[in-house]
């Protein structure tokens, strides 16, 4: 771990004062164009804003020192958006009358003040991995408010999630028997494999069958049935949903205690307004993008019913809620971008500015102070659409601008494609990439060329109607 002025950035802690609201003038809408650029610019894409986001981008100096301190990239998150997200979640269970269980998808982001947030306001949590189980006890989770999932789980994640009472996702006869010699109680649901599904994940019909014919009640304590859906579509999930219910009855049948579905994640979030978001894709060309790149598949960063409000058209959905209710049967869900929404950005310093050409215009290439690795998206042929912010603000005439990371590869690309910025971005500047809680800062972090992996700064409200923030440690539980 790096240290500044002979302390560890863990043990600083800031406080910001209360500051007056005003608009400022971060997009696109707020100059002109010069000189027929407009061609090779990409349509503004400003994402929803919160109150604390807009209290930090107004601050005339907090950003500026967490960036002096930090000397490098880092991650601004706001646990307290995280705690709003879960309660909407048990809102939507609350208002359908159907009883729920909402499990944390911790690999979208692992920091613990998140983990805290999920013990806080009766959350569990989803984990792959001993490491994430051991961080999400520490985090004060207990042990029976964790669901184990992912493919072939090794015996010592099986042994720690059996002792703790973790409920445990099989994904395979295989898994099912070992689990069976480890010994001790257990319990678990069966992932099933969607129908006409070419996924790896899994278990077919015929081996549902074998599977609950095969546990013996006294040994393993079958508790229902999970499975998880590509897209973000609430009708498929409820219709299979729905499909299990005869599942959970037969497997009542042969004497199992059967009380869930868990109808896993995929949850929208709505990053953009709906209008911007229609003009983007009607213009989407690659004459926006540097070196005539295009993404191949774009994210649906308008979502018209994101989060909880999804939960409720699954549950309204061909009267799921009331299905679930008559079998007395749980719904449990594993959302994790969905509880991150709006819950924290990505800072980037900016340390060089040079001019390039496209199609006879001038353009800003920017680097930034890190690499596109802390910004996930960029890796999976497509792009991190939702406008960053160039902080601090001032006049000028807009600018396309496209930011690259600080590596010596040719892809390293924080934004491809030419970002309508409101005036020329300047050395010292600050690019603030917005809603980046949701898998962005952790997927693919990286320290390549030795460059430190950027921290998390905690902002958290204080009386006052001020913010404390501090560094969270990188130690992993292990």
């Amino acid at each position: 771990m790096r240290q500044r002025k002979g302390r560890p950035l863990t043990d600083f802690t800031k406080t910001l004062a209360p500051v007056a609201d005003s608009t400022g003038t971060d997009t696109a809408d707020s100059g002109s164009y010069v000189d027929g650029r407009e061609s090779i610019t990409a349509a503004p894409l400003p994402a929803h804003r919160d109150d604390w986001e807009r209290k930090l981008l107004d601050h005339p100096n907090l950003l500026r020192e967490m960036a002096s301190e930090i000397g490098g990239p880092f991650h601004v998150l706001y646990p307290a958006r995280v705690g709003r997200n879960i309660r909407a979640f048990h809102q939507a269970f609350a208002t359908a009358g159907v009883v729920g269980a909402i499990y944390y998808g911790k690999k979208a982001n692992k920091a613990a003040c998140v983990v805290a947030e999920c013990a806080a306001h009766g959350a569990g949590v989803d984990v792959s991995s001993t490491a994430e189980l051991r961080a999400a006890l520490a985090g004060g989770v207990d042990g029976t408010a964790l669901m184990v999932t992912g493919p072939a789980k090794s015996d010592e994640l099986l042994r720690l999630a059996v002792h703790e009472r973790a409920l445990i996702a099989i994904d395979s006869l295989e898994e099912l028997d070992r689990l069976g010699a480890l010994g001790g109680p257990a319990r678990v649901v069966l992932r099933a494999q969607p129908p006409d599904s070419a996924s790896r994940f899994g278990l077919r019909g015929d081996q549902l069958d074998l599977a609950v014919a095969q546990i013996d009640p006294r040994a393993i304590r079958l508790e229902g049935f999970s499975f998880h859906l590509s897209g973000y579509d609430y009708r498929p999930r409820a219709e299979l949903a729905a499909a299990l219910l005869d599942r959970c009855r037969e497997a009542r049948g042969w004497g199992h205690p059967v009380t869930t579905i868990s109808i896993g994640g995929g949850f929208g979030v709505d990053y953009v307004p709906e209008a911007a978001w229609t003009a983007f894709r009607a213009r989407l060309s690659p004459r926006w993008f540097h070196g005539g790149w295009e993404p191949k598949d774009l994210y649906p960063y308008h979502f018209p019913e994101p989060g909880a409000r999804m939960l409720t058209r699954v549950l309204e959905h061909d009267g799921l809620a009331r299905r679930l209710r008559r079998e007395g049967i749980g719904l449990a869900v594993e959302p994790g971008r969905a509880l991150l929404d709006r819950a924290g950005s990505t800072v980037f310093g900016i340390q060089g500015v040079k001019d390039l050409i496209a199609q006879g215009h001038s353009y800003l290439m920017l680097t930034a102070d890190g690499t596109s690795l802390s910004l996930s998206e960029q890796w999976f042929d497509s792009e991190y659409l939702p406008d960053p912010v160039l902080w601090p603000p001032g006049p000028g005439t807009v600018t396309p601008t496209s930011v690259g990371g600080a590596s010596c590869l040719e892809d390293d690309m924080i934004s491809r494609r030419r970002i309508p910025l409101p005036r020329a971005a300047r050395t010292g500047d600050l690019l603030i990439y917005p809603n980046t809680a949701g898998y962005q800062m952790d997927s693919n972090e990286s320290a390549f060329h030795d460059l430190a992996i950027p921290p998390k700064v905690v902002l958290r409200d204080i009386p006052g109607d001020s913010y404390e923030w501090s560094v969270e440690s990188r130690i992993t539980a292990r």
